[in-house]
């Protein structure tokens, strides 16, 4: 068509064929540009799927390497610490040898003077007299604002006698002669797994501020926090696990694998307990347990103590949990409907298979039941399933059965069908406590922000670095399930602990234990 134009000449055209030929020609070049354009995107985009990559580890491979790294490594110094301290009081440190920062002068000061209880001088003399003070200064950090707190502790001695010098006492940090505040660790701890910002990045936010935090700073106060905040996840996990009813699902957590400069797949486990939908008295929570596989010899192991019923999908890994040799006991899973709606859905997406829309249908009886009888007691939603969704049930179990007579079971909806027939005894466990649900869709919530920091990060930076980030999450997430804003629980969780809060309380640091309103 081009070619054509080129031999036409617009001189001896008339003026409204000229016109119409002008605004071919254009036309003309407008889709040359834009083929042109196209095949620099395809370009790019086999480049991208096919290209070669270096085995080498890109910057931000290498930040994240390092980040989880230093965490660990700042966790097990902690660690090492606390081993090592006795009950003596506690000694001037030196300063560490590490980049801590600078405090810009730019900066906000709020000064917190703390007085002495009792100014009077011991021998007598009367009031004693101001002679200096000591000056700490340390970041804090609140959304979207920086500051430094600024302690003042004035000293006192008698200007008449030789009776000593008074000062109030130091108060107590989360990690002496450092520079943060709980709430400023409060605040690293969130945005990197709760708003998936990686500490690198967070460093780059601050230096915009004029703030010189090294990533290697941040991750020290992680590690730090992280060794103060295991106790309580532990004993999050002993409360879910004293239920008699829980949810368990996984979900990859790639690791960077330095010695290959690849990824390699871990995964962090979740177990969760939520008995809102019936009006259960235990408040909801989840615990991460981070693995470096997906065996169902892992499920055992973090499922140590719990006796009673498992509601999971169909992996094929929980069914040694169901074995008398099982040191608790055996246990019963309770599968999912949402996973079996699934297989069959796949199905009709692909080929609009008839048979797998009427399993569909069927499906869809029960959830509408579900979705009417949900808040009400678990006697009443026990009561509602015998008279209404057993006898559906009854049914589609005898048109899943013929269905499975006369379809390949090698055909693919063969496989969908013999799936739901496989895992039929534990779908029919709902039917019999009104305490279950009729899916996991409970614990596949709360490894929604999981996938969400995966997306974000790519990828923890090291193994240690997936159980970090199940540890904090843990404490994040049952905030948010109960109600709760997690910088201000994980802030006054770090004062409580920095306070010295006794261990035989530990059950008042839970996150549904955290009273908003006071703190």
């Amino acid at each position: 068509m081009s070619q054509s134009l080129k031999t036409i000449d617009p001189e001896r055209l008339s003026p409204d064929l000229r016109a119409a030929f002008e605004a071919m020609q254009a036309q003309v070049v407008a889709i040359s540009e834009a083929n042109v354009r196209l095949e620099h995107l395809v370009k790019e985009m086999r480049h991208a799927l096919y290209g070669k990559k270096s085995e080498k580890l890109a910057p931000d491979e290498r930040q994240l390497c390092f980040e989880d790294l230093e965490v660990a490594v700042a966790e097990a110094e902690e660690h090492q610490a606390r081993l090592k301290q006795d009950d003596a009081p506690r000694k001037k440190t030196s300063k560490p040898k590490r980049n801590l920062g600078n405090l810009p002068r730019e900066l906000p000061r709020i000064e917190n003077i703390i007085e002495p209880d009792n100014t009077l001088c011991p021998c007598g003399c009367g009031e004693m007299v101001r002679i200096g003070e000591d000056r700490t200064e340390r970041l804090d950090i609140v959304p979207a604002q920086l500051r430094v707190i600024v302690t003042i502790r004035p000293k006192y001695a008698c200007p008449t006698c030789k009776g000593g010098v008074t000062q109030a006492k130091s108060p107590p940090h989360l990690i002496e002669g450092a520079l943060p505040t709980e709430g400023a660790i409060a605040h690293v701890l969130v945005s990197k797994y709760a708003d998936h910002l990686p500490l690198y990045r967070q460093s780059q936010i601050l230096n915009r501020s004029g703030l010189d935090l090294h990533r290697s700073t941040l991750a020290g106060w992680v590690g730090k926090a992280s060794f103060h905040l295991t106790p309580i996840v532990d004993r999050l996990a002993e409360h879910l696990k004293a239920s008699t009813k829980l949810f368990m699902d996984e979900t990859t957590a790639p690791v960077l694998d330095p010695g290959r400069g690849k990824t390699k797949t871990g995964y962090l486990w979740a177990l969760a307990r939520d008995d809102r939908s019936w009006g259960g008295d235990d408040p909801p929570g989840v615990v991460y347990f981070y693995a470096d596989g997906r065996g169902g010899k892992h499920a055992e192991e973090f499922l140590q103590g719990f006796k009673g019923i498992l509601q999971v999908d169909g992996y094929a890994g929980y069914n040694r949990l169901t074995k008398g040799s099982r040191t608790d006991g055996a246990l019963t899973l309770a599968f999912c409907w949402a996973h079996a709606r699934r297989k069959l859905k796949e199905i009709y997406d692909r080929d609009g298979s008839e048979i797998a829309a009427e399993g569909l249908r069927w499906i869809s009886e029960f959830y509408k039941i579900e979705a009417e009888i949900c808040g009400t007691s678990s006697g009443q939603r026990l009561s509602a399933r015998q008279t209404r969704t057993k006898p559906l049930m009854d049914d589609f179990g005898l048109w899943l059965r013929a269905q499975l007579a006369r379809i390949s079971g090698k055909s693919r909806l063969g496989e969908k069908l013999r799936y739901i027939h496989s895992h039929w005894d534990g779908l029919q466990i709902f039917l019999t406590d009104g305490r279950i649900e009729i899916d996991s869709n409970t614990v596949e919530r709360t490894i929604r922000p999981i996938a969400l920091n995966r997306k974000n990060a790519l990828f923890a930076g090291h193994d240690e670095g997936g159980k970090n980030w199940g540890r904090i999450a843990s404490l994040i997430e049952t905030s948010k399930m109960n109600g709760v804003e997690p910088f201000a629980y994980i802030k006054a969780t770090l004062e409580a602990i920095a306070a010295g809060y006794p261990a035989s309380q530990i059950d008042s640091l839970m996150p549904w234990a955290f009273n908003q309103t006071s703190s």
